[in-house]
């Protein structure tokens, strides 16, 4: 099966920029996606053969995540059923027979780390989430995580230390998730590979310069290792500051 992540910065500035080609493209199982900054009826985006499925932000043009999927889910999951964590649309949970599929946005810290205390309560509240659906069937997680893990993951460790997404705070909270039991595929896959990035600032020609960071993930329980078949980040493809990742398990 073949899994498709992709923070597309607003789903419909993306369509302008050949979204419906990408997608065709990538010919995924399941489709998802992060920052659609929509409501419902905003866009009629449908692909034949898909259902899709969305958590939208109360804040109009904000946030919100989304899946598209070949495969008809047992049930689906808006929030973490947490009251403080659940107006923004950042984590959807589709349920399968034999896992679950978590996608998530996880909050930003936001410059002068103005949301960071915030940021710890819900990285705290995700894991418990995400470790008490593991306890039932393995989980896929995938999304924008909002932070870089290792240095290996960011072009400019050294200058970013205490910037949004580079913070020991958020790199630590991310190192206690994956001891939770979850693997970092791709990390997983290339453990020494160098200049693999998911995110550039439209600043600087940061892209150009690959002046990036790897922010966007796919994490799956450890018991899903032995069905790992692939894991890539696609940077080939444009349409967003982030480009997307892909998974394949072997289901």
């Amino acid at each position: 099966m073949r899994f498709i992540s992709w923070n597309v910065n607003g789903l419909r500035a993306c369509a302008g920029k050949g979204f419906a080609n990408v997608f065709d493209q990538l010919d995924a199982d399941i489709f998802s996606l992060q920052e659609t900054k929509m409501q419902a009826g905003q866009l009629d985006l449908n692909f034949l053969g898909y259902q899709s499925y969305w958590n939208y932000a109360e804040k109009k043009g904000y946030s919100g995540t989304a899946a598209y999927s070949r495969l008809v889910p047992l049930s689906t999951r808006l929030g973490m059923d947490i009251e403080p964590h659940d107006h923004e649309g950042r984590v959807l949970t589709l349920e399968f027979p034999e896992f679950y599929y978590v996608t998530v946005y996880t909050p930003n810290s936001q410059d002068g780390l103005k949301r960071l205390d915030y940021r710890m309560e819900w990285d705290d509240a995700f894991r418990a989430f995400v470790c008490e659906l593991d306890k039932h069937k393995p989980v896929i997680i995938c999304g924008d995580m909002n932070v870089a893990h290792h240095e290996i993951d960011i072009r400019n460790p050294k200058t970013n230390l205490r910037n949004a997404g580079f913070t020991q705070e958020e790199r630590d909270k991310f190192t206690l998730l994956l001891e939770s039991g979850f693997i970092d595929t791709f990390r997983h896959l290339n453990p020494t590979l160098e200049g693999a990035y998911s995110w550039w600032s439209y600043r600087f020609n940061s892209r150009e310069r690959n002046t990036g960071w790897r922010i966007d993930y796919y994490l799956i329980s450890e018991r899903l290792l032995p069905r790992l078949k692939d894991a890539r980040i696609l940077s080939e493809i444009y349409g967003s500051d982030h480009c997307p990742v892909m998974l394949e398990l072997d289901f």
